[in-house]
């Protein structure tokens, strides 16, 4: 889908091929630059592994974290077998441009990823298990971390795709605290978690954690503990703000436009603790390195509609469309259709016609990312990479940004 618009947009210049995009620049020594990439994405987006390497996000990537694996009954199990290695994939959507034959040992997104590494082999690739709908499986996990450890290092090793992951993450949305569901492990749950599969893969594996922006949240769990097995922390410094529409926390207001993302407080935000400044600066008050912790990005935007203010803190009617879901929509969209109005809390606000979005943009992000810097931070994670352009604009941005001035 993304080839053919390129290519429309091509015929339409006139056929003229477009000068090659620069190189961007390398993050600099031990910062990262981490993207997600979602099983569901290969269906209604159409987003395939191939996209990133024709978009360049694999050229400019550390670490792409494949979401998600689950956690069934206490041990890490794939979640969508079919995505993940069982489908075919034709000659159009393949790395190389090799079809899979039906009788393929390894077939799927898992195929693609072995094919993606061999192109790109600086490129480290490490499986996410959890997320918002899946975390409800670490609460058994948790009474014996062991066996959970034991079973993710089975499962990464499996035969039928060995060499395709370098390390495991944990996404627990939220280790004794609430999310989808409610947990109550106790503060230690998740650094025994996380001590276990570290001795299960061993010391050069990547292993890493999602942790939650809510400062409250970052109370309940020993944080400073989980930090010593990982890798990095990615700090989900997004979602502060929404429609409601997902299902999200309880802090969340339905009728009240507020930008999900901001750096930093703004005029009128309800609450001064929901920006990423206020998460960064909980995590290093609790002891968490600095060089452990990733500034996470939303590659997307939160709006709603029914808006006549152009500030942050008007009221709406409701959640505007989405192509997937209602108050969700993709950075490549909001872009076109949307455009930025102004800023606020250090991130973009757009009011366009009875709507209103806030998201991201490259010029936001290298504002960010110079916080990252000056707050001596390991770098950042996109979540997730579907959302960006074509030409990986917000990915450049991440890059560029934490490169710093040239």
């Amino acid at each position: 889908m993304r080839l053919l618009i390129a290519a429309l947009v091509l015929l339409l210049a006139g056929c003229s091929a477009p000068s090659p995009r620069p190189t961007p620049a390398p993050a600099p020594p031990g910062r990262r630059v981490v993207g997600y990439f979602t099983d569901w994405g290969i269906y209604g987006r159409d987003f395939q592994v191939k996209d990133l390497d024709t978009d360049g996000a694999a050229t400019e990537l550390t670490h792409l974290v494949y979401a998600f694996g689950k956690v069934d009954g206490g041990r890490c199990a794939p979640a969508d077998a079919w995505a993940d290695y069982q489908k075919p994939i034709p000659a159009e959507h393949s790395v190389d441009g090799v079809a899979d034959p039906a009788d393929a040992p390894l077939r799927g997104n898992f195929g693609q990823l072995r094919k993606l590494k061999a192109k790109h082999p600086g490129l480290r690739v490490i499986w996410s298990f959890g997320g918002w709908t899946g975390s409800a499986g670490f609460t058994d996990a948790a009474r014996d971390p062991a066996a959970f450890a034991a079973s993710c290092r089975t499962l990464v090793d499996d035969p039928r795709w060995s060499g395709v992951f370098d390390g495991i993450d944990l996404d627990w949305e939220y280790p004794n605290a609430c999310g989808e569901q409610c947990d109550a492990s106790g503060p230690d749950a998740l650094p025994r978690l996380l001590g276990a599969v570290r001795s299960a893969l061993g010391p050069r594996a990547v292993l890493s954690a999602a942790v939650p922006a809510d400062v409250g949240k970052l109370d309940r769990a020993d944080y400073r503990a989980a930090a010593g097995p990982v890798d990095w922390l990615g700090a989900m410094t997004y979602d502060y703000f929404g429609t409601g529409a997902d299902g999200g926390d309880d802090s969340i207001d339905r009728h009240r436009t507020e930008p999900h993302s901001a750096l930093t407080t703004y005029p009128g935000i309800p609450r001064t603790e929901a920006t990423s400044s206020a998460t960064v600066d909980k995590l290093l008050a609790l002891g968490v390195p600095a060089g452990k912790v990733l500034l996470g990005i939303g590659f997307y935007g939160r709006g709603w509609t029914g808006v006549t203010a152009s500030d942050p803190g008007g009221s709406a009617s409701g959640p505007a469309d989405g192509r997937y879901e209602k108050g969700v929509e993709d950075y490549e969209v909001l872009a076109e259709r949307c455009p930025p109005t102004g800023v606020a809390g250090g991130t973009a606000i757009a009011h366009c016609g009875t709507q209103w979005w806030s998201y991201d943009t490259p010029g936001t992000i290298k504002t960010k990312m110079a916080y990252a810097r000056s707050k001596a931070l390991g770098g950042a994670f996109a979540w997730e990479l579907s959302g960006d352009t074509p030409g990986s604009d917000l990915l450049t941005a991440v890059v560029d940004g934490l490169a710093g001035p040239s």
